[in-house]
């Protein structure tokens, strides 16, 4: 049975390019970048070059770029950098429908000395600014807004925030693990102090990311070891996926236009004939400014663990949600902060393109759904037709 992948904000598949380029780095060119000898530094000339492709994808310098294991990683650091570069400040800001690696540590540190501000959203998923801004103060040590939101889609306003903390004089980081390869992101234009990039989301492998540092800001590191990334973070280079995220960050430089064209296309078609399709379904999320791969979509009193699984059968892998919190029974953080009624939460689906989708998947998916929505409800005790 052929695979319908639409579960590319989970994971995406590594690019053929990017798998020919590692492959060399684990049996042949394996060699330490730290070495002194020309073996280890041939390796380390290669970092280098994957260092300067993160950096163009993103418009940085190659020595504002921090090599790390996953966006999570990239996420606590940036944080963590910050509070402990300011050590008087104890107060963070961040939204409600931020992903778990980034919600997930400032509840922690909410209990741990630190005083939490989570934004609210609207029932588009659309930031509330003025409380945003209201809650700046001179104890805030960084405000933490994520670039595109990784359920719905949702772009927020980074460059027009960004302008205001800095006027306060406030660490920002952006999570910007959706967006960056989707849409442009150029830190020349959106002066961001941290940038978290997560290799898996741009078809380079699991277990590598990245954290742009503009020059300037404070940094304490987070893992401490040896002289490795300028003493920014130790331990040795996970030298094959390093530059396997170099040139899949390359290779998304060319898809963009692709992303927002043809992947575009095919979104908006699957979600229209959905629409018409299936009745008691519905977009969650503002429609207007949202990645161009992503939509989330809602159907009233089914189980969208129960449609996953019925989808399975026929091969198509969606998510009912966050890939780190799709194992919990609880309808969707972001969905419950946006509003949207429990009926509708709970079945719940997100579908997320990639530019190796075809017009023949989105046609088998919407061959294919109708049917499945209809079973479950006739099995529902809430559905009245």
């Amino acid at each position: 049975m052929k695979v319908i992948y639409v579960d590319n904000n989970a994971t995406t598949k590594v690019a053929p390019e990017v798998l020919q380029e590692m492959l060399h780095y684990f049996s042949e060119f394996y060699g330490n970048p730290s070495s002194m000898h020309s073996f280890g530094g041939q390796v380390g000339l290669k970092l280098k070059e994957a260092r300067a492709k993160i950096a163009n994808l993103i418009g940085a310098e190659p020595d504002e770029i921090l090599f790390t294991s996953c966006g999570t990683e990239s996420d606590s650091t940036a944080i963590r950098a910050a509070i402990m570069s300011n050590p008087d400040k104890k107060h963070i800001i961040t939204s409600r429908v931020e992903h778990p690696a980034v919600k997930n540590l400032c509840e922690y540190l909410s209990k741990n000395g630190y005083r939490v501000t989570f934004v609210p959203v609207d029932r588009e998923g659309r930031l509330d600014l003025e409380f945003l801004y209201r809650n700046l103060s001179d104890d805030t040590a960084i405000v933490s807004i994520m670039w595109a939101n990784n359920e719905t889609g949702v772009i927020f306003p980074i460059e027009e925030i960004v302008q205001v903390v800095k006027e306060r004089g406030i660490v920002f980081h952006t999570d910007a693990v959706q967006a960056v390869g989707k849409v442009p992101v150029d830190v020349r234009k959106v002066e961001v102090d941290m940038l978290s990039i997560s290799g898996h989301k741009i078809h380079a492998p699991k277990g590598v990311g990245a954290l742009y540092i503009r020059k300037g800001t404070k940094y304490s590191p987070f893992l401490i070891g040896g002289h490795q990334e300028k003493g920014r973070r130790g331990g040795t280079e996970n030298v094959a996926s390093i530059i396997g995220l170099g040139k899949a960050g390359e290779l998304a430089i060319d898809n963009i236009g692709k992303e927002s064209v043809r992947v575009k296309h095919l979104r908006d078609k699957l979600e229209n004939e959905i629409l018409k399709r299936i009745p008691n379904s519905m977009v969650n999320g503002d429609t207007e400014n949202r990645l161009p791969n992503t939509t989330s979509i809602s159907f009233e009193f089914v189980e969208g663990e129960a449609i996953l699984l019925m989808m399975d059968e026929f091969g198509i892998c969606a998510s009912s949600g966050s890939a780190c919190t799709s194992g919990s029974l609880e309808p969707s953080h972001v969905l419950r902060s946006m509003g949207v009624p429990f009926t509708a939460a709970h079945g719940s689906i997100r579908f997320s393109l990639s530019v190796y989708n075809t017009e023949e998947e989105i046609d088998y998916i919407v061959e294919k759904l109708p049917p499945i929505i209809a079973r479950l409800r006739e099995l529902s005790p809430f559905w009245k037709a």
